[in-house]
């Protein structure tokens, strides 16, 4: 069975790609089937072949199996806006019982799956539903991406409480994603967000020239970030 590992942010604009691309290169170096998904996407540039949104192509090549774009993002948007409002504009209804059967299909062939959401937890997919019922339906643990700037404590802290109040997805840690050269105390704060998420990050990543996935993947490679991807023994 494909083990899944769901990346989420304490916002947009924090680093969940960067990190999700990371971690599926360091994945296929320690030799894991590894596919990268992006099941929503707004923010698209049209093409011959297709609307095409840079995070989901970022993470279709960083991973070590090949799919169709439409297997790697299924549900692609031209506006840069929430999902629901896109969605909405374009005629399209976002329906997670289709999701999970896209989840299902397209991860038949990988040991490992790592899906990008898009903005925070709770990002409405339509008027009743969140993005964040993809995972907890699916039972993907989760890995918590933190802007490190001002606010990040109370962000982090309201998103893991989502995250555990369903107790049908586990948080697996979280990654600290420098943001503001200016922001101050920046040691203190994360000494203060390992007490509030529970535990030190399994990484800290500084602010980057180069966010290409070798670089960062070189960035997370960890023992406790290893022991992540490589799952149970």
């Amino acid at each position: 069975m494909t083990r899944g590992i769901f990346i989420t942010g304490t916002d947009t604009g924090v680093g969940k790609t960067v990190v999700a691309a990371g971690l599926l290169r360091l994945a296929a170096r320690m030799g894991e089937g590894v596919v990268g998904l992006k099941p929503v996407a707004s923010g698209a540039t049209p093409t011959p072949d297709g609307l095409r949104n840079d995070d989901a192509l970022a993470l279709a090549a960083a991973g070590s199996l090949a799919l169709p774009y439409g297997d790697t993002n299924p549900l692609c948007f031209e506006p840069a806006i929430a999902p629901h409002l896109a969605a909405a504009e374009a005629g399209a209804a976002i329906s997670v019982p289709a999701l999970l059967g896209w989840y299902g299909r397209v991860t038949r062939d990988a040991g490992l799956a790592i899906v990008e959401g898009a903005g925070g937890w709770r990002v409405p997919l339509h008027p009743e539903g969140f993005l964040s019922d993809l995972p907890e339906q699916l039972g993907l643990g989760v890995v918590l991406v933190v802007g490190l700037r001002l606010g990040c404590l109370n962000h982090a802290r309201l998103t893991l409480e989502a995250i555990e109040r369903s107790g049908r997805s586990p948080f697996l840690g979280w990654v600290g994603s420098r943001m503001d050269p200016g922001f101050e105390r920046a040691a203190a704060n994360l000494e203060t967000l390992e007490r509030l998420l529970g535990g030190p990050a399994l990484a800290v990543l500084p602010m980057l020239a180069d966010t290409s996935p070798d670089r960062v993947a070189d960035l997370l490679d960890t023992p406790a970030v290893r022991r992540l991807l490589a799952g149970p023994s």
